[in-house]
């Protein structure tokens, strides 16, 4: 009797172990078939079709094979723009085939391509609460840090909220003095004879927003920030490394050599950013002493950096900045009560991934910004003569343009807004759908994502015009909103509540740097210059930009 009933619970639990792992066997059948192609079959119903699903990696092997395809062979002629083909070519094919809106397959994932600039519109801005931003690649998360471009919710709101003051303009244009020494700095290294020197500019130009950067995150902390910074620099030649292989899930966490390296970068990032923190919290007693002096002879106050403002928030009553932010947003107390929420409490790791995000981001989109706009004035010495005398007439010849002097640079404003145009740091957005939803006519299941080609909207000839390929600053003369048949055409920074906070920056440091080179150098591309726009997460020279640049007579000291 008792092996009987032993028997039948061995059975029982046989049958229920074979039962589970069928279930699950299901499970995952469904995820990776049942359900994608119950997906496209919903969209076909609504005229939307696309390139059709492959079980489990979808569409990703037809776009790395069309992106490797493109990316094997240099722009013909040089100085095209039409660079649609070679940086988006997967979306380029596709839409020949089924038009701007088309479902492709991102593995198991549906991604639907949204190219009209009115349904962009509802996306990013009227309706962008029911569509959140996606979960980037592991390796993006690691180099941009869980801050602003990867939150959301009230801790998103928050964090936004606390560091907006960092780059509002009036606060920006206290650093134009640091980034014009700067420049000075970097262009006063170069010959003065009137000889031709080639300098590649896509590195050249990391010196100076490193610079910048690091002082607008830092402030005071500059030196201690520099280092972090540096560390960072060598955590992306890893993840630059990895972008070009097949992605493996779960290979980053093997222990190979060059993912020892990674993590061990990440490990004294972390550490370095938490004894910084630390020593800026010491020091406040001190800091507070030298800002009263200082005050006393600066009455026009100082600038705040986002360290002070976070650190600022981390300890107000209310976590929002209430306390009086002083020179260089310096922490106030008291610290925060215990009934603080923990979605609006900012902690010491919340201010590490902050500063993290905000070098990755704020760095590479400026040094691309000042590395298209160089090469394109390179290409049309027209337009360099043009912003050059504009420059010469506002400026003069000798002095770094103050903040008055750049809101007079409207020329050099038109070719920022141009060369955003044609070579956008990001090519492209992508949001998720939180519920199931319409969109134009449309009927999007939750969970879908949204392709935004925003290199694509800004290439649309039917948005732009029949000259969409050309270089032709003029077009935004009457402003950005004007410049095209739809004011959505132009999204560089993207639109709405999550546009890119740190814009005013890189523009006013684009207008900067461009205005000093301007006064002192021209330049024209060089003979080994290979027009070859490529993307690694964002916009850049697949071979560098080397330019040729010569100083131009300068003016006598006296005279200056």
């Amino acid at each position: 009797m008792g092996e009987t009933v032993g028997w039948s619970w061995t059975w029982c639990l046989s049958l229920s172990a074979i039962g589970a792992c069928m279930f699950m066997a299901l499970k995952v059948l469904d995820f990776l078939w049942w359900r994608p192609k119950r997906v496209e079959e919903h969209f076909a119903k609504q005229g939307i079709r696309g390139p059709p699903y492959r079980f489990f990696v979808g569409c990703v092997k037809d776009m790395v094979g069309l992106m490797l395809e493109a990316s094997s062979k240099p722009m013909m002629p040089q100085t095209s723009h039409n660079i649609l083909p070679r940086v988006l070519s997967f979306y380029h094919h596709w839409k020949k085939i089924y038009g701007s809106t088309f479902l492709l397959w991102f593995g198991p994932t549906a991604r639907l391509a949204v190219a009209d600039p009115s349904l962009i519109r509802e996306i990013l801005l009227s309706r962008s609460d029911v569509f959140e931003r996606y979960e980037s690649h592991p390796l993006v998360r690691q180099l941009e840090g869980e801050g602003l471009v990867s939150l959301t919710g009230e801790k998103w709101a928050h964090h936004r909220k606390v560091l907006t003051p960092t780059f509002h303009m009036e606060n920006l244009k206290l650093m134009i003095p640091f980034i014009g020494k700067t420049v000075l700095d970097m262009v006063g290294r170069l010959p003065t004879s009137g000889e031709e020197v080639e300098i590649d500019v896509s590195e050249w130009f990391q010196v100076v927003t490193e610079e910048a950067i690091t002082q607008t995150a830092f402030g005071r902390s500059y030196e201690d920030g520099k280092v972090v910074f540096q560390l960072q620099t060598q955590q992306m030649v890893f993840a630059a490394e990895a972008f070009r292989k097949v992605f493996i899930p779960g290979y980053r966490f093997l222990p190979t050599k060059k993912n020892a390296n990674s993590w061990k970068l990440e490990k004294e990032i972390k550490r370095s950013l938490v004894r910084l923190i630390g020593r800026r919290k010491k020091r406040l007693g001190e800091e507070e002493e030298e800002e009263e002096e200082e005050e006393e002879e600066k009455p026009g106050g100082d600038v705040k950096d986002l360290l002070g403002l976070m650190i600022d928030a981390s300890a107000s009553k209310q976590g929002i900045g209430s306390a009086p932010a002083g020179r260089q947003g310096v922490l106030r107390k008291p610290p925060p009560p215990p009934s603080s929420s923990p979605t609006t409490r900012i902690t010491v790791r919340d201010i590490v991934e902050e500063c993290k995000t905000f070098f990755f981001a704020g760095k590479q989109t400026t040094s691309n910004l000042l590395t298209w706009t160089t090469v394109l004035l390179a290409m049309h010495p027209e337009w360099q003569e043009r912003a050059r005398a504009e420059v010469l007439r506002v400026c003069g010849p000798c002095d770094v343009p103050s903040r008055d002097h750049l809101a007079k640079l409207k020329t050099l404003g038109m070719i920022l807004n141009e060369t955003l145009r044609l070579y956008p740091p990001a090519v492209a957005t992508i949001r998720r759908a939180k519920a199931d939803v319409a969109l134009g006519g449309l009927h999007i299941p939750r969970g879908t994502e949204l392709l935004i080609p925003i290199m694509a909207v800004h290439h649309d000839a039917g948005l732009w015009g029949p000259d969409v390929a050309r270089f032709n600053p003029a077009r935004f003369a009457d402003g950005a909103g004007r410049a095209a048949r739809h004011s959505t055409a132009f999204i560089p920074f993207g639109l709405g509540a999550r546009m890119c906070i740190g814009q005013n920056l890189a523009l006013l440091e684009g207008k900067l740097t461009v205005a000093i080179l301007l006064q002192r150098f021209a330049f024209r591309l060089s003979p080994s210059y290979v027009h070859a726009p490529t993307v690694l997460m964002l916009l850049y020279p697949q071979y560098g930009a080397p330019i040729l640049f010569r100083s131009l007579p300068q003016p006598s000291a006296a005279s200056c």
